[in-house]
């Protein structure tokens, strides 16, 4: 696996708006050093976090006005990347003198970077994950720094078949195994809609839907949108037999990854709840949830699956695939022609909340609200 793998022309998601703040926030994005802050007006900054000097790492400096002064030997750089004080050689500063600064976009409490030609960056070509700042709905996030190429990453949620045998007690059921998968792409979006009638709760499912009896068959579904390079948003929810979307209970769960290097990925997730939204015990109860499904399970199989696969990728190691693997293929073979021809995706997202009206009183099935 090479750099050839990543979309330069594309948004890449590098912190929630909450994480950057008037503190140095050191990430590392498609293996460039990037540094993190706010100006003094509120205004985020993006620049190269390695000092041109002698290297050290900018993000062990400090933040003196809207500048970042380095560890090391003292010179200051705005936000820009240009370096505006040299305490040393009678104050000169080289032409040289500076570190890279990226285009950025705050957008639905993400802070985005684009890594490419700064002349294609348009913030309306960053997917729409407006339910995460939606006042109808209430939201948790985190990030979690998984050791596996994000693409790898991407194959997994695209492919809800491993529920019923990874997330054992937490998201299994037999009714993922069996339920009725179908592949849409429009443009450079890919869906993967799984509807589950008539089975078994979900665990997390059932801790969310008040109207459930154990032992009592149900309506589920699980509808993931993709958008290039691996952003995606998932519409799952459950009710009772034949009944609507409006007289169960839903969630958004956002999945959006970022490259850290070819064997390692900043993985932001979320849940955007449509139920108890004035209660913060429910989003408590899906940061546990998170912790259990992403980190205990998820996290533990596709880090051995990195393992095994070493510095071979997935093609190259020549897998045998069936039918639930359709989603997770469409979306590498896109990947795959957007780096080949440099082009930014140019997402199909129909208004979320739009969507979420049309589709409250749908049953058997459920309409997508992604």
């Amino acid at each position: 696996m090479s750099t050839s793998d990543y979309l330069n022309n594309a948004w890449y998601a590098a912190a929630w708006s909450s994480e950057v703040g008037r503190a140095l926030l050191e990430r590392t994005i498609l293996e460039q050093p990037v540094l993190l802050y706010r100006k003094e007006d509120g205004a985020p900054v993006a620049i190269g976090n390695r000092c041109a000097h002698r290297f050290a790492p900018l993000g062990m400096g400090k933040l003196i006005g809207d500048t970042v002064q380095c560890r090391y030997h003292g010179l200051r750089y705005d936000g820009t990347g240009r370096c505006v004080l040299n305490p040393h050689a009678d104050g000169m500063i080289p032409p040289r003198m500076a570190v890279p600064s990226y285009t950025l976009a705050e957008k639905h409490g993400l802070i985005w970077l684009w890594m490419g030609d700064p002349h294609k960056a348009d913030a309306d070509t960053i997917p729409d994950f407006s339910c995460h700042t939606d006042p109808a709905l209430a939201f948790v996030g985190g990030v979690i720094e998984m050791k596996a190429n994000y693409q790898l990453i991407t194959d997994n949620l695209l492919d809800l078949a491993h529920g019923e045998f990874v997330h054992e007690g937490v998201l299994s059921s037999e009714a993922i195994t069996r339920s009725r998968l179908q592949t849409i792409e429009q443009g450079t979006t890919i869906y993967s809609n799984r509807w589950m009638p008539s089975g078994e709760a979900i665990p997390a499912f059932a801790m969310i839907f008040d109207g459930h009896r154990p032992g009592q068959p149900v309506d589920q579904w699980a509808y993931m949108r993709w958008d290039a390079p691996a952003h995606m948003l998932l519409d799952v929810g459950i009710t009772a037999v034949g009944q609507s979307r409006g007289e169960g209970a839903w969630i958004y769960g956002t999945d959006i990854l970022t490259p850290k290097d070819t064997c390692s990925t900043y993985y932001f997730w979320g849940i955007t709840r449509g139920y108890k939204i004035d209660d913060p015990a429910a989003g408590m109860l899906w940061r546990e949830v998170i912790k259990q499904a992403f980190e205990g399970q998820d996290q533990v199989i596709i880090e051995a699956q990195q393992r095994m696969l070493g510095a071979q990728s997935l093609e190259q190691a020549g897998p045998v695939m069936f039918a639930s693997d359709a989603a997770a293929q469409r979306a590498r073979k896109r990947l795959a022609e957007l780096v080949r021809k440099d082009a930014v995706p140019a997402p199909q997202n129909p208004d979320l909340s739009a969507l979420r009206q049309r589709g409250a009183q749908s049953r058997s099935p459920i309409l997508p609200a992604v």
